[in-house]
């Protein structure tokens, strides 16, 4: 069908939390790739860093890309396996948004989607989001240990969902399946992701528990039945050869 005039799109804004490793850049430039297709897009980057460093400042002065660079670092204490992760570098992305808007004359079109950088994402999902009235939700390949994980759409409505891992959740859904329209996010002032009390695979549950139920979500990649995104992942790096000082000529960045 006819797209409408790119000035009429609602805005995606895409938060991303990252942290420095070998494969960062890799990653980042993949998610780049993706987002310069999509129209009225604007990326919010969170590194958790006490300062911004130098590779993802370049990084996204180079980018071409609409960009925030935001930084705030997780506590050490939270940094222990088992603990959720990107609390406070999703928060701050949610403090900037909020900061942003909050001097501005409704109405203000708008979609919220937390992007990962180690995914895999779909151009047609941002064709499928931008059209979210409160909170919208997909499928996700390749996440808690099967080939996809699912709402379970029946009439429209999410009745249920299709999980390997703790059906039980009020949202058993992952990071990457649902997106949420920006005056949702702006009517709820204090609904952020929680540390105190919050276990690992629950953050999701605990923040849409704040602004919606699961009667009023709204099924997208055609009733929940196509996957648009997956958790691909990198694998871990082989860093065996690696000199412990270096033995080049010239400082490569990777």
């Amino acid at each position: 069908p006819p797209q409408p005039p790119e000035a009429a799109l609602p805005t995606i804004y895409a938060i991303t939390p990252t942290y420095s490793r070998p494969v960062q850049k890799a990653e980042l430039t993949r998610l780049a790739n993706t987002f310069r297709q999509v129209a009225r897009l604007h990326w919010i980057l969170v590194e958790d860093a006490a300062a911004r460093s130098e590779l993802v400042r370049r990084f996204v002065a180079a980018a071409g890309l609409p960009c925030t660079h935001l930084h705030v670092p997780t506590p050490r204490r939270y940094k222990r396996p088992g603990l959720p992760r990107a609390t406070e570098q999703r928060n701050a992305g949610l403090a900037w948004l909020r900061q942003r808007h909050q001097h501005l004359p409704p109405p203000q079109p708008g979609v919220l989607f937390f992007a990962d950088d180690d995914n895999t994402y779909s151009l047609e999902l941002f064709q499928e989001m931008r059209t979210t009235r409160k909170v919208s939700v997909w499928p996700v390949g390749l996440v808690g240990g099967r080939r996809y994980e699912r709402p379970v759409v029946e009439n429209g409505k999410v009745v249920g969902w299709y999980t390997g891992w703790r059906a039980d959740r009020p949202f058993a859904i992952d990071m990457a399946g649902f997106a949420v329209s920006l005056q949702v996010i702006l009517s709820h002032p204090k609904a952020v992701f929680k540390r105190r009390g919050s276990q690992p695979g629950m953050q999701e549950s605990d923040f849409l528990k704040q602004i919606t139920t699961v009667e009023e979500l709204e099924p997208k990649a055609n009733n929940c039945t196509k996957v648009l995104v997956w958790h691909t992942r990198t694998e871990k790096v082989n860093l065996a050869n690696e000199p412990k000082y270096r033995l080049d000529t010239v400082n490569i960045e990777v």
